[in-house]
């Protein structure tokens, strides 16, 4: 039985253009890098000549009920692959929300240090999300990430007094 979530997994092209991205311009805490060039790794993504360099992200000051979960970004070094097509509307590609108490604020921030967005907040007005707000933006190897400012009556248990 599954019993969580360890991470979520996004494969990138310059891990370092990657870490200075999430953790110097969206504010992720780095929790730790490493290489991995050895059998065990080579077994688990079932490549004999793999070396990967890996960098894992926390939310800082993450509350229970939100999410718990790390964001771990993976530079395969060997073999090295060709980007992939990662448009939204592609089987097969996905992408990550994260939740701010303030989209306006964080969205002009982004777009102040350089962020590319595909569009400005949205305010949900149908759903079960309605009465909050949304918008995507890309990373740079062009990796959907979406901000989510949820609505006031969808607080996680942790918010509620």
């Amino acid at each position: 039985m599954i019993g969580g979530i360890w991470h979520t997994g996004l494969h990138v092209a310059d891990l370092d253009r990657s870490i200075a991205f999430y953790r110097d311009v969206l504010g992720l805490s780095l929790v730790h890098t490493q290489e991995q060039a050895n059998a065990y790794t080579r077994s688990l993504v079932g490549y004999q000549d793999a070396h990967l360099r890996v960098a894992q992200f926390a939310v800082p000051g993450n509350r229970p009920g939100v999410s718990s979960h790390d964001v771990e970004l993976v530079e395969y070094v060997a073999p090295r692959g060709e980007p992939v097509d990662p448009a939204r509307h592609r089987a097969g590609s996905a992408h990550l929300a994260f939740v701010v108490t303030d989209l306006d604020a964080e969205y002009e921030r982004l777009v102040a240090a350089g962020v590319r967005f595909v569009s400005p907040p949205n305010r949900i007005d149908a759903g079960v999300n309605a009465g909050g707000a949304a918008c995507y933006l890309l990373d740079p190897d062009d990796i959907t990430l979406e901000l989510v400012q949820p609505p006031p009556d969808r607080s996680h248990p942790a918010e509620t007094p």
